[in-house]
């Protein structure tokens, strides 16, 4: 495979390998080391990638496990889980305060979810994955899949209502 099939390969799914690792190391710099190390990776196994399934499948695999190892690191007590790109250009200023209030407490509220549940919230409601690519990926199945993702968004739920009925009633 040369440089070029390989581009062509990776080209559709890189930006979501970014987005995974910036959603679990939150730092932009660490996550595009995360993902240039996957591509790399994947660039040494480059003869041997039309073996797999799923090329994507697999790298996504891969960058949650070096996230993971990266999270499980000496400096995994510098890093939380940030998401930045929620924005509604069109809202009036008040509703952008409002919807950044409450990302903000979204944010708050996932880090204090399990890293598995975490990654799950972030595969299925940001990313929109399939419960079968993510049963690849995780290695788990689907049903404990929609199990894990059922109890975070129950957490939220309650978090988010307990937070916004403070005081109320």
């Amino acid at each position: 495979m040369n440089q070029n099939e390989f581009m062509l390969l990776v080209n559709p799914f890189k930006d979501k390998l970014f987005r995974v690792a910036k959603r679990l190391l939150v730092s932009t710099e660490e996550a595009e080391d995360a993902t240039q190390e996957i591509l790399v990776k994947l660039w040494s196994r480059s003869e041997n990638l039309d073996e797999y399934k799923s090329v994507e499948a697999m790298a996504m695999t891969m960058t949650k496990n070096y996230c993971l190892d990266q999270l499980k690191s000496k400096r995994a007590s510098n890093m939380k889980i940030v998401h930045n790109n929620f924005t509604d250009r069109e809202a009036s200023l008040q509703q952008t305060v409002e919807d950044k209030d409450t990302w903000n407490w979204v944010e708050k509220i996932m880090n204090d979810l399990p890293e598995q549940q975490k990654l799950i919230v972030q595969m299925r409601d940001i990313e929109e994955m399939e419960f079968e690519e993510m049963s690849t990926i995780l290695e788990m199945n689907e049903q404990a899949i929609r199990t894990a993702l059922s109890r975070a968004r129950k957490i939220i739920r309650e978090k988010m209502i307990k937070t916004h009925h403070y005081g109320i009633g």
